[in-house]
């Protein structure tokens, strides 16, 4: 679980011999681990130079399930109308601590797209899923996790005040789904929605990604619709 734990940290990979520094185990038992995980499907080995990285396959274990059918199950169909209909990448993500995770995605067939990989992590500041997760979550945790992250700035929009970003995330529930524009990285728009259980607790977020030239800022409530009724298929099929 440790070298898990250390290769989720290191998404480009870590060699043998930095493992077994950073862990303070002997080559020889971090080796035989590393095997097995290879074995099982949850680490890669590449071989020039030999390094060693995650799967996908703990997402695939970890993502929620709705009795007998995961989540990704219930959001495929939604997600391939979405993508049609917008024409653009789109992404489920989870909360996990203080981030988000894409654990699944539908790229965009145009030729010029944005790529993601699945596993990848983002913050709950900077980003329209991340804010989402963020808005949703019951007002004081959203406070209380509010001061414990850092608000750093990646572009001129991201927002770094708390103050601002709890309007933004008041902002978010009353229109139902969140935006950025640019905020993360320049050139990037997105909008999101969140998925939510029976109870309306937040499960996950669903989200497209653009470039700006062909989504831009006058799109974003047209595209917010389309997210929002994706979202809604997304729940009908958890909560048969």
């Amino acid at each position: 679980m440790r070298i898990l734990e250390s290769l989720s940290a290191k998404p480009h990979g870590v060699s043998l011999a930095e493992i077994s520094l950073e862990l303070k185990m002997p080559k020889n038992s971090t080796l035989r681990l590393l095997q097995t995980l290879v074995s099982c499907g949850y680490t890669l080995r590449d071989e020039s130079p030999p390094r060693y990285r995650l799967t996908g396959k703990l997402l695939k274990i970890g993502q929620p399930h709705m009795g007998e059918i995961s989540l990704v199950e219930c959001s495929l169909n939604p997600m391939r109308t979405l993508r049609d209909r917008i024409g653009e990448t789109v992404q489920i993500g989870i909360p996990t601590g203080d981030e988000g995770v894409i654990i699944e995605k539908l790229e965009s067939t145009s030729a010029i797209r944005i790529g993601v990989n699945i596993g990848l992590r983002f913050g709950l500041h900077n980003n329209a899923p991340g804010k989402v997760l963020l808005a949703y979550q019951p007002t004081s945790q959203r406070d209380a996790t509010i001061k414990r992250i850092k608000l750093n700035r990646f572009t001129n929009r991201t927002i770094t005040r708390a103050g601002e970003l709890k309007k933004e995330c008041d902002r978010i529930r009353q229109q139902g789904y969140g935006v950025d524009w640019g905020e993360a990285d320049e050139g990037i728009h997105c909008v999101a929605a969140p998925i939510q259980d029976r109870s309306e607790a937040l499960i996950a977020t669903i989200w497209v990604s653009g470039i700006a030239s062909r989504m831009p800022q006058d799109t974003f409530e047209r595209v917010g619709k389309e997210v929002i009724r994706a979202a809604a298929k997304i729940e009908e099929g958890i909560h048969r």
